[in-house]
């Protein structure tokens, strides 16, 4: 099945050089661009696409305020939102978890990591790489986690297990390799998880994960 992507970027070359690499790919289709918020809202709307691959940066309507609205209770249709971003925006990056970001993508990123993004967020295997990712939910560990008052957890202990890998960027086969266990079980659970912490992807499950320390 081919993915269907929206670009999303006020720099025109940004948009071309991703437009270029993911025509590459057999399996995914860029369907509409957008250079703004408002625009990507319309276009959203007009090509329905599975994937928004979202500037966080923009004029007239930032990323986040896109993403908001286009996870907005009631919304006829929700992409999933992959923000694109540059290592001094993660003032932005709880802004973007807590509104329904599935995933983070660096605007150096490779041909291979873009398209990467593009079918990771697809499948719901929205933490792309560690590299990315790991950095960025770092910001969210309470510093005085370890003197506070440690909180009961709702998760059992194998459910803490997958949710500390996961929260490190490891995807469903990884996890089920490195516990020994099928990667039906690991969906399994990681569905187990989310209905427990109201969590709406697996990036919402890092997020808590890194704020309760138990990432660590």
């Amino acid at each position: 099945m081919t993915i269907r992507v929206l670009l999303a970027d006020d720099q025109t070359i940004v948009r071309t050089g991703m437009a270029m690499i993911l025509a590459a790919e057999d399996d995914i289709e860029v369907v509409a661009q957008a250079a703004d918020g408002v625009a990507a809202i319309q276009q959203a709307d007009q090509h329905r696409p599975d994937v928004v691959l979202m500037d966080i940066r923009m004029p007239r309507l930032n990323g986040i305020e896109a993403l908001r609205h286009l996870h907005r209770s009631g919304a006829a249709h929700t992409p999933k939102v992959v923000m694109v971003t540059t290592f001094d925006d993660d003032e932005y990056v709880h802004q973007a978890l807590h509104n329904g970001a599935c995933g983070f993508l660096l605007k150096d990123a490779g041909p291979r990591l873009l398209a990467e993004a593009v079918r990771s967020a697809a499948s719901g295997e929205a933490l792309i790489s560690p590299s990315i990712t790991v950095r960025l939910l770092q910001q969210f560990a309470r510093p005085a986690a370890a003197a506070a008052p440690a909180r009961p957890s709702p998760l059992s202990q194998r459910e803490t297990e997958v949710a500390a890998l996961v929260s490190r960027g490891h995807t469903n086969m990884e996890i089920a390799a490195a516990l020994h266990i099928s990667a039906g079980t690991v969906k399994t659970h990681l569905t187990n998880i989310q209905s427990k912490l109201g969590a709406r992807n697996r990036v919402e499950i890092a997020a808590w994960t890194w704020e309760s320390g138990l990432a660590r």
